[in-house]
């Protein structure tokens, strides 16, 4: 980038005036290249339904038109592979987008059209973000993430790319403003911040706070300024309200004076009634597990497993609640055995919390629900091993000091 510096001197009557100079560079233009990977919607017609993904080459130019708002042109060719042993297919890829670029080039995001050609033509809407990383003046690393939306029958396909772009076009503009005259500053004999002209205490020591009549701001040192103080004669070190009179101490810091304050320790942050001690407001408490287990088991495999954990810590914290521990089992098997299997699990964690953890055995109770409760009614490995579990629900509402 040039830089070009002038320096016009004036040597009159003591003067030196130096112009000064302003840069404004215009948005730049770019070309570049890149590899992408492509991978098609598997929902495509033939013969794309045959096509899984690929890699593809190609070009783009844009055009900055300001520092957000640009234009884009690109061409790709792809090379994509076949599913299941079938053949592969190749072909153009075409778009034109607008682009918009967030302040500092921190990212951009881009819509356009898109004509693609695989054995058939699609008219697609592509869209996506990325960023360009400036390695050099004029070199930047091309990052991208795009998906692309047929018109005709709304089939998605994806791509991400890797590039190098060139940048070019950008240019300096240099202005320069005239010179500033030079005003002699008002006279502040007593250098307090008021010029003479104003200063009714000319002769306020120096470093002094002073009013904006240039006069001692605060007489008794109370903090605060003569013009909003009440009681203008406060012994020195007293504590003061902002009216400048005496205040009682407060020493928990919550608003009510020693004097009226019936609670003198209440906690940091919580609010008070007006004579100092805390309001407590009703807060409902809940927590839920959800344990799953091996086909046709009831052993709990993790006794320290986080979801138990943190229900132990709950039932802990809160003593008065009781939990219902509630055992399930997927949809194969007997009806009374799927019962008597969930029950089994159920009771695996009760025992647990019990004899682990030491929750009281009295507030806890299980049930066996066996197939009655499905999560997933679909006959598959998958939905029978959601089935498979133990459940846990407990709520309880308990007062809590309000912040």
């Amino acid at each position: 980038m040039k830089k070009t510096t002038i320096t016009l001197a004036l040597i009159a009557a003591g003067l030196v005036a130096t112009p000064v100079m302003a840069q404004e560079t215009k948005p730049d233009n770019w070309v570049g290249g890149y590899g992408m990977y492509y991978s098609t919607d598997a929902g495509k017609p033939q013969p794309a339904a045959q096509i899984d993904d690929g890699f593809g080459i190609g070009a783009e130019a844009g055009f900055r038109f300001d520092e957000n708002w640009a234009a884009r042109i690109s061409a790709s060719y792809l090379d994509l592979d076949g599913a299941n042993g079938g053949n592969g297919e190749s072909g153009p890829l075409v778009g034109v987008d607008a682009m918009y670029f967030f302040n500092d080039d921190l990212f951009y995001v881009f819509g356009g059209l898109y004509y693609e050609n695989l054995d058939d033509n699609y008219q697609m809407l592509g869209y996506g973000l990325g960023k360009q990383w400036a390695v050099s003046d004029k070199f930047k690393v091309i990052t991208e993430l795009a998906a692309y939306r047929d018109f005709s029958e709304s089939y998605y396909d994806v791509s991400a790319k890797l590039g190098l772009s060139y940048t070019f076009g950008a240019s300096t503009q240099s202005t320069y403003n005239a010179p500033a005259p030079v005003v002699a500053a008002p006279a502040d004999a007593d250098k307090d911040g008021v010029v003479d002209s104003l200063d009714r205490c000319p002769g306020t020591p120096m470093g002094s706070p002073v009013d904006e009549m240039g006069c001692d701001a605060d007489k008794d040192g109370d903090g605060v300024i003569n013009s909003k103080d009440q009681c203008p004669n406060t012994p020195a070190g007293t504590e003061v309200d902002g009216k400048g009179c005496a205040i009682e101490p407060d020493s928990d810091n919550d608003g009510v004076v020693d004097s009226k304050d019936m609670c003198p320790n209440t906690p940091a942050g919580d609010e008070v009634h007006p004579n100092g001690c805390t309001i407590f407001t009703d807060e409902k408490v809940s927590i839920e597990v959800r344990i799953l287990f091996a086909n046709n088991s009831a052993v709990i495999e993790d006794t320290r497993d986080p979801q138990i954990v943190e229900l132990a810590q709950f039932l802990s914290r809160y003593g008065k609640t009781k939990a219902v521990i509630e055992g399930h089992s997927s949809a194969p098997g007997a009806d009374a055995y799927n019962k008597d299997l969930s029950l089994r699990r159920a009771n695996a964690l009760k025992a647990v919390l019990v004899k682990e953890y030491g929750i009281d055995m009295a507030r806890l109770s299980s049930v066996g629900y066996g197939e009655e409760r499905l999560l997933d009614t679909a006959n598959t490995k998958e939905a029978h091993h959601i089935n498979r579990r133990i459940e846990v629900k407990v709520s309880e509402t308990i007062s809590v000091p309000k912040k």
